[in-house]
């Protein structure tokens, strides 16, 4: 089933790929009480001492890693933590992140992974989301989130891991507890039908959305991944992306642990130090962002750049004109990209490395993961029906939004749509009596096109919500922090494409008084949004044009982007070298747009 573009080296055929996922994940179904937390008690009886979750902070072995989850089991017990009791976690990555919402979880607490680098009303929005009884939270981040608290509602107890005056430890707390496994009778252990995490997503329109997890979407996604990338034993994950995110915190490290391998948590991304890094701990493994092999590829070339043991790298967002240059000249022997939501039922695999596809699906698997494209009106986001009000799947090479089939019955985990803790929120993302009268489709939200092989490829994402270093930038968001500011009268934020960077890169059209302090602004933007959401482009208006319905026109503004040569606007851009918002005229324009600025 490999195609022609598929490299040689003796890899096993995709059949082989997708039949080792459907094993290990058959498993899950018949044990419904077999959750996360008991695999790893399971690995460490077998393993023991071998490495877990390793950094340059903390290593654990998986024993270590058993006795540290039961020991926050048990803190959540003491607390009274009932099944579905909610505990946010912020804190930055470590091997403790993931010890944390391991032990909650497994005696039913459900445990929100929260965005570190929210800020403000933002992270009080977030923190609301998720109602929590508990905060666990990072020492270095306890100032950020009493910052926030006046504009949350919540009351939850905050706990500081590590040295916060005031605070609870809770470092300190379960030191105290027993490391050893937990026995039934001493809590309502949780099946997989039970929720698990809360996980934020930006969604394609408005605030961060919180997305209810279940342990069956947690097992699956470990053990999928695991038969999908064939973990073992004696494999090292370099896991660098963030543990809030499904794929750095859960499928990621899951995949591996699942099947005794270890990971080494990073702190964060860092082009030039990335090998070294991975060769240092000599990792087999590697989980990317399509940005972060751009970042790569575009490091100084060395000696060094294949003096490593990387058998797999495993992503999603890898595009095209970045594929085979990050695979010759880093020397990796597989590719295996994929498509995936942290709330939805539509995943894609292209395990046969068709260059710039973001996967498929099996002819003979269609009835288990139902998904399709169906015929949308991109001006107001809506499927087009036909004569009898139903929808219309896209033709061949036809662009279209992708839509998973949900399923509500018992049997039928996997296809089912948990929601987000709004059901407002929910209910948008939900399609009904698309291809017959009483079915229901999940909304991606995202646009793609399958060719006639069966391929899917990424084309755009609906909406106003644009992906900027990995992250969904909900431009609601943007544009409330912006309006903010003093003078400030009114705010459009839009994506802008700069030729040779992923992604795109946030714009404010901007209605202000007379006498704007831009750079005044600049420090507020700093203040109140994390780095990959604030606007790297403002533009001065007079006016922001809006439809019948009062519904900002950004489309014509986001296809004239920072030219200075379409509009009379005056047009700034964020300057990293001047650390200014300074004017773009033509010599400037030209300047970011030939790569001058590492954006």
């Amino acid at each position: 089933m490999d195609t022609g573009n598929t490299p040689a080296g003796g890899r096993q055929s995709a059949a082989r790929t997708w039949l080792r996922a459907l094993e290990l994940t058959a498993m899950i179904a018949k044990d419904p009480s077999r959750i996360l937390p008991r695999v790893i008690d399971q690995a460490a009886d077998k393993a023991g001492d071998a490495p877990a979750l390793l950094s340059d902070r903390e290593r654990l072995t998986f024993r270590d890693l058993a006795a540290r989850m039961n020991r926050y089991a048990r803190w959540a017990l003491a607390q009274g933590l009932r099944p579905g009791d909610r505990v946010c976690l912020v804190m930055p990555n470590r091997p403790e992140y993931m010890a944390i919402w391991l032990g909650v979880t497994r005696v039913g607490g459900v445990v929100a992974l929260v965005n570190t680098h929210l800020r403000g009303a933002s992270l009080a929005h977030a923190i609301d989301l998720a109602t929590p009884r508990h905060m666990i939270v990072a020492a270095e981040l306890i100032d950020a989130v009493r910052a926030a608290r006046p504009a949350s509602a919540a009351a939850a107890t905050i706990w500081s891991h590590g040295g916060a005056g005031g605070l609870p430890r809770i470092d300190e707390a379960v030191d105290g507890l027993s490391p050893a496994p937990l026995g039934t009778d001493a809590h309502r252990a949780p099946t997989v039908a039970d929720a698990a995490l809360v996980i934020y997503t930006s969604g394609t329109t408005g605030l961060p959305k919180a997305a209810r997890v279940n342990h069956y979407r947690v097992m699956m996604w470990s053990h999928w991944f695991a038969g999908m990338m064939d973990t073992r034993a004696d494999d090292r994950m370099y896991d660098c992306l963030p543990m809030y995110h499904s794929i750095g915190g859960v499928a990621a490290p899951g995949a591996v642990l699942v099947n005794g391998g270890s990971v080494v948590v990073a702190d964060g991304f860092s082009a030039h130090k990335f090998w070294d890094a991975v060769r240092a701990w000599d990792c087999t493994l590697i989980q990317y962002i399509g940005e972060i092999c751009r970042y790569l590829v575009n490091t100084p070339p060395g000696e060094s750049d294949r003096k490593h043991r990387v058998r797999l790298a495993c992503g999603n967002g890898l595009r095209p004109d970045v594929w085979e240059t990050f695979r010759r000249r880093f020397g990796i022997p597989q590719i295996l990209e994929f498509y995936a939501a942290t709330e939805g039922n539509v995943t894609l695999f292209n395990c046969e490395e068709r260059v710039g596809a973001i996967g498929r699906i099996p002819p003979y698997l269609t009835h288990r993961f139902p998904m399709t494209l169906i015929r949308l009106d991109v001006d107001n986001g809506t499927p087009v029906r036909d004569a009898d009000g139903f929808g219309i799947r896209c033709a061949p090479n036809e662009v279209g939004e992708a839509i998973g089939r949900i399923r509500d019955d018992a049997s039928g985990l996997g296809g089912r749509f948990e929601g987000y803790t709004s059901q407002e929120d929910s209910e948008k993302k939900v399609l009904r009596d698309v291809f017959e009268t009483g079915d229901a489709w999940f909304r991606t939200g995202d646009l793609m096109r399958r060719d006639a092989t069966g391929y899917f490829f990424f084309v755009d994402r609906i909406g106003d919500t644009f992906r900027r270093k990995g992250e969904n930038v909900a431009t609601l968001e943007v544009a409330e922090a912006i309006a903010a500011f003093p003078g400030i009268l009114e705010a459009s934020v839009y994506g802008v494409t700069i030729p040779g960077t992923e992604g795109r890169a946030g714009m404010a059209a901007l209605v202000a008084e007379a006498g704007l302090d831009l750079a005044a602004l600049r420090r507020h933007l700093a203040d109140v949004l994390p780095a990959y959401a604030r606007p790297l482009f403002l533009r001065i208006r007079r006016e922001i044009e809006v439809t019948t319905t009062f519904k900002q026109k950004k489309p014509a503004l986001a296809r004239e982007g920072y030219d200075p040569t379409t509009t009379t606007d005056d047009i700034y851009f964020d300057d990293p070298e001047r650390r200014a918002f300074v004017r773009v005229d033509a010599a400037l324009f030209d300047r970011i747009n030939g790569g001058a600025f590492r954006l």
